[in-house]
């Protein structure tokens, strides 16, 4: 069968998966898609293309490749299992590629259970938000078996400009979540720096050009300071609940191969801290804010 006739399907149709799905349809692809929301995978069929599944068993008899793109591994699970589940409606040979940024142990128990439906489970979960969702140009992390990764290669370049190889079925999602929690470190010290300069007398505007033109340049630095923060947007549309998660998950992984992390476990006490302080529904960017109060001013965007 030729990699490129496959048919493929996506569930989870949110902030990431619409245009990840989209670049599928672009590609070429025969799409399916299905989401928990009532009448999102409809919309997405009738503005962009593709076709809508009623259940996830039903998207899985017609897909031989399937993508998960959801918020928890709980809820992977959950879409998986049960009489109207992926498993139920699995086609011999088919892969589920798990896009989510999952927990690895419970990845490789996912994978288990596929396994045992008669399919293959695989891990890529990706980096670069939204915008570069929209684009095509995520990031991609795969964990599992070289061949497999040639089978869906074509399907993950339609969404993604880099794919890397990390290693094993669960490898790429430990990889992911220590991703983020660099990515929540270099985003923590950032937003202190402008505030440490903001009251020295400093443009925060000008700190980012300086940062972005030096060592202390990073993604949030380049991607996030005067997109979202100093616009005081925050809507990068990742969330800070799953930012949390994240760090919980790279943290657990400390824990499980006994490695201290004193830095990283205040980083992620950080951001635990501002999610319950800001409360529900928060852009990860508005992580910033708890500094602010900690700081007891406000950055300010000199450039209004």
């Amino acid at each position: 069968m030729s990699t490129q006739r496959e048919r493929v399907g996506l569930i989870g149709i949110g902030s990431m998966g619409w245009p990840m799905a989209a670049r599928l349809v672009q590609a070429g692809y025969a799409v399916t898609v299905f989401d928990a929301v009532p009448g999102q995978a409809q919309k997405f069929a009738q503005e962009v293309g593709g076709q809508a599944a009623a259940t996830c068993a039903a998207l899985a008899a017609q897909s031989d490749i399937i993508f998960t793109m959801l918020p928890t591994s709980a809820i992977v699970e959950q879409v998986l299992s049960g009489p109207d589940g992926v498993l139920a409606g699995l086609r011999a040979g088919s892969v589920v590629v798990e896009m989510s940024s999952g927990v690895p142990a419970h990845t490789q128990r996912l994978a288990t259970a596929v396994a045992a439906a008669g399919g293959q489970m695989v891990d890529a979960p990706v980096s670069g938000g939204v915008p570069r969702a929209r684009t095509g140009e995520l990031a991609i992390m795969f964990g599992g078996p070289a061949a497999t990764l040639e089978r869906v290669r074509p399907a993950l370049s339609a969404m993604g400009s880099s794919i890397t190889a990390v290693g094993d079925v669960g490898s790429a999602h430990a990889m992911k979540a220590l991703n983020n929690l660099v990515s929540a470190g270099g985003f923590l010290i950032g937003v202190e720096a402008m505030l440490i300069g903001q009251q020295f007398g400093l443009d925060p505007n000008v700190i980012v050009d300086v940062l972005n033109a030096s060592t202390g340049m990073n993604n949030a630095t380049q991607k996030k300071f005067k997109q979202f923060v100093l616009s005081r947007q925050f809507n990068s549309g990742f969330g800070l609940d799953l930012m949390v998660k994240d760090l919980g998950i790279a943290l657990g992984i400390a824990t499980d191969t006994g490695t201290p992390t004193p830095f990283a476990s205040l980083c992620r006490e950080l951001w635990a801290a501002a999610g319950k302080s800001l409360g529900p529904g928060q852009d990860h960017t508005a992580v910033a804010r708890l500094s602010e109060q900690l700081a007891g001013v406000e950055l300010a965007n000199k450039q209004d």
